[in-house]
């Protein structure tokens, strides 16, 4: 079985969200999504519409991805690869290059983002209206 490992924060989950997980799946048999939780979300400066468990929910549901584990801190990366025989690493095109030491562990593939559509561009949409 080919697994599949993706992280990122699905806060005002959208089309681009979508996206990304299935052309994730579409890379092996098995996809794991690692929800940035509330708190590691604050040491990265973000600040969330909805909880933690509330976004983990949401991806959960979504038939693409198989299980959903929760992202603490940027250091635990290897430890996932390794724990959940991952074969597969994905993130976005916007962080091109920011993994490829993951490539001892495992294929390292960065997928183009969807054009026109982020969760920033929602937010700030929402607060100028």
């Amino acid at each position: 079985m080919k697994k599949v490992i993706t992280y990122g924060t699905f806060d005002l989950f959208h089309y681009g969200h979508l996206r990304i997980l299935k052309r994730a799946r579409e890379l092996g048999d098995y996809l794991i999504v690692a929800v940035s939780t509330d708190e590691f979300n604050a040491v990265k400066g973000k600040k969330c519409t909805y909880p933690y468990e509330h976004r983990a929910a949401i991806v959960e549901a979504i038939k693409y991805v198989d299980e959903v584990i929760p992202e603490h801190r940027w250091e635990q990366k290897i430890d996932d690869i390794q724990a959940h025989g991952i074969n597969v690493f994905v993130m976005g095109s916007d962080w091109e290059g920011k993994f490829n030491e993951l490539e001892e562990y495992c294929d390292v593939v960065y997928l183009p983002r969807t054009q026109d559509i982020s969760t920033t561009q929602i937010k700030h949409e929402i607060r100028h209206r």
